[in-house]
């Protein structure tokens, strides 16, 4: 869960950084300006529909199994070919689009991501009311 997780956290960051948002200024999470939080809240949004799904997808499909870990430091950590195979699925993922009804058209996850930012964007210019995204498909 940690390396889908930080996965999204970098995919979010970069999203950001294609708007005008300040990735230091969280809502969710504390603001810290040597650090970013921004990511962190969006990301909440989007670890259930992303993260989990690539976790559960893997195990279900027995895509991972305990081989692909080791232990280490009191925890469990992928290796390499288990980083490999968690990787294609999320970029796999990440590509998949889905029918996005606010806009009428298909986009990517990765887009949709960049579209949470923008509406969020919008609601602090006051341009619009901040609705969070509901999976709906």
């Amino acid at each position: 869960m940690n390396f889908g997780d930080s996965l999204l956290y970098a995919c979010v960051l970069s999203e950001i950084y294609k708007t005008h948002l300040d990735p230091r200024i969280g809502f969710l999470h504390a603001t810290n300006f040597r650090r970013f939080s921004l990511n962190l809240d969006i990301a909440e949004i989007f670890k259930p529909i992303l993260v989990d799904r690539v976790v559960l997808s893997l195990i279900n499909k027995r895509s991972l199994t305990a081989k692909h870990f080791e232990e280490r430091l009191g925890g469990l950590y992928l290796k390499e070919p288990g980083k490999k195979i968690f990787l294609e699925q999320w970029e796999e993922k990440c590509k998949t689009t889905i029918q996005y009804k606010s806009i009428g058209h298909k986009v990517s996850y990765r887009r949709l991501i960049l579209l949470e930012c923008y509406k969020l964007e919008k609601h602090l210019l006051g341009e619009e009311e901040y609705r969070p995204l509901s999976a709906e498909w």
